[in-house]
């Protein structure tokens, strides 16, 4: 079974992929056509939930967050993403 390795997740996502790890996939059976449809709308629903957003920001603090992206090997709005998803689930810790 394939085990799953992301940075950033919650203990509702740990549990999750625990559980998934522990099924066996060959007892399962194949899902019905309407089934299969369903699927298929949930995932075009998922794959299109994020939105841009624009905003305006202090060009040195762009540059502060640039170079701190590039240090952990990031994208810079992919570490922003990041911050944010933290802060919002209550992960965003300070350091001293």
């Amino acid at each position: 079974m394939k085990k799953y390795k992301t940075k950033y997740i919650d203990n509702e996502e740990k549990k999750l992929m625990g559980d998934l790890n522990k099924i066996d996939t060959r007892t399962l059976k194949k899902p019905s056509k309407k089934e299969q449809k369903q699927f298929r709308v949930a995932a075009r629903k998922f794959i299109n939930k994020e939105t841009k957003m624009n905003i305006r920001i202090d060009p040195f603090e762009l540059e502060q967050i640039k170079e701190r992206a590039q240090k952990e090997g990031l994208k810079y709005s992919t570490l922003v993403k990041s911050v944010m998803h933290k802060y919002i689930t209550g992960r965003l810790v300070e350091k001293d």
